[in-house]
């Protein structure tokens, strides 16, 4: 996974708030709240504020999740009714990413600044599909780099959650110590592109709330293996999957990714699948409590992306799983 050295960067497309320090928690999403364990999720599921079924299981973690918000009708999953997001963070001064982060050099060099070069890319793909598909015109996402705690458009989060997308100021937040995690905890081979993935995932559900898929999912889901959670979340796999074959068109990678980088994504899907998750925080398997699909499925469906290149392959809403 190497970037094209001399490919300007666009570092406004993320935002370092890490500097803050952590934030006061508050009550968490729509009046749940984040347990004591590590990686713990207590957020009743079907709470007030519309939870999309983020929660996997007693102790599990909260993985790649959409935060949840109510939704609306309207397309574009914007917030409507109870309480009004709050205000996100500004941006830190002392972040500096727009000096550190010029060019594709320094993004090799660089954990921050490979953050920044690949939502760089993965937005320059989506930007690209949005017109080529005769669609709207995409409208961009920040991610937002945060330690410990946050503040969100979605309200308070802190670093237990894992990253999330909030459909109510379209955002990615992201604590860089989950990928530590992910490797330690939860034995996922990491590296570079297993990042990629991460956020390549967040950045799917982001086309989805630009596309209305979030507000057909509708509120009052339940989890299970056949969900619309689930699909919801394969297709976002999947749409990583997309970016990824389609990434060195961006002209921010020199040359296409590697099979060891693929392996990266495949050992981080696996990683996560609720399976996996489930065996390990609880010693056995709940299908009915399902979320965001089984190992061997958020493998299928980055590979199913990355084969085709095609967001149109997507579809994981009609037919088996």
């Amino acid at each position: 996974m190497q970037f094209d050295d001399d490919k300007p960067l666009d570092p406004s497309q993320v935002e370092d708030v890490r500097a803050s320090g952590p934030r006061p928690g508050g009550g968490g999403f729509g009046g749940g709240g984040f347990g004591g364990m590590p990686g713990g999720c207590v957020l009743p599921v079907g709470g007030r504020g519309g939870c999309l079924l983020l929660l996997l299981a007693v102790g599990a973690m909260f993985l790649f999740g959409i935060v949840p918000t109510p939704f609306t009708g309207d397309e574009g999953g914007q917030q409507g009714g109870g309480r009004q997001p709050s205000a996100p963070p500004a941006a830190s001064p002392s972040g500096n990413l727009a000096e550190r982060c010029r060019t594709g050099a320094d993004a090799d060099q660089s954990e921050d600044c490979r953050v920044v070069g690949t939502v760089n890319s993965i937005q320059a793909y989506w930007r690209q599909a949005f017109q080529e598909r005769g669609r709207k015109e995409y409208t961009p996402a920040k991610t937002v780099l945060f330690s410990q705690a946050v503040e969100t458009g979605c309200g308070a989060a802190d670093s237990a959650v894992g990253p999330f997308y909030c459909p109510a100021d379209r955002k990615v937040y992201l604590d860089l110590t989950f990928f530590d995690t992910l490797q330690r905890d939860f034995g996922a081979e990491g590296g570079p592109f297993a990042q990629a993935y991460v956020i390549a995932h967040e950045y799917g559900h982001h086309v989805q709330n630009l596309l209305g898929t979030m507000n057909r999912v509708g509120r009052g889901n339940r989890p299970g293996a056949d969900s619309p959670s689930v699909r919801l979340e394969l297709q976002a796999d999947c749409y990583a999957g997309v970016w990824a074959q389609n990434a060195v068109k961006t002209g921010f990678y020199r040359e296409p990714f590697s099979q060891d980088d693929i392996n990266q994504a495949l050992s981080a899907a696996a990683a996560v699948g609720d399976d996996s998750i489930q065996r390990r925080t609880q010693g056995r398997v709940t299908p009915d409590a399902f979320t965001h699909g089984t190992s061997r499925q958020r493998e299928k469906w980055f590979s199913t992306g990355y084969e085709s290149g095609d967001p149109l392959r997507c579809d994981t809403f009609t037919g088996g799983i």
